[in-house]
């Protein structure tokens, strides 16, 4: 069985840093597409950042410039460095990773971390 497990979330002052992680686990046979998604209070989850195995990155406009997304495919882990928090940042944030059971698979299958609240607030 497959798990994804985010740590790192927390409370920050407006102008402050955290940095996500998220650990796949379980047997599978390779991780595609890697990413971040956030939920704010009231809004529809919505995507952060992904990137792809061969480190191809998409950011959505709103934290170009301040999020960075990263993963280490010998680790099955992906990361986000976040800094410049601003208020509207705060949301629960979730891993998400399109992992394929086995070689012989056509498509991988979509898998969620259970999130991990970042809260910017002074």
């Amino acid at each position: 069985q497959v798990q994804l497990v985010e740590s790192g979330g927390g409370l920050v002052q407006p102008g402050g840093s955290l940095r996500l992680s998220c650990a796949a686990s379980g047997n599978f046979f390779i991780i595609n597409r890697m990413g971040w998604y956030r939920q704010a209070p009231g809004k529809e989850r919505e995507l952060v950042a992904t990137i792809t195995r061969s480190g191809t990155t998409n950011y959505t406009d709103s934290v170009k410039g301040r999020f960075t997304i990263s993963r280490d495919n010998a680790k099955n882990t992906v990361s986000l460095q976040m800094n410049s928090l601003k208020p509207e940042d705060t949301a629960v944030y979730y891993c998400n990773a399109d992992i394929k059971g086995t070689w012989v698979d056509r498509h991988g299958m979509d898998y969620w971390g259970k999130g991990t609240l970042v809260a910017v607030s002074s």
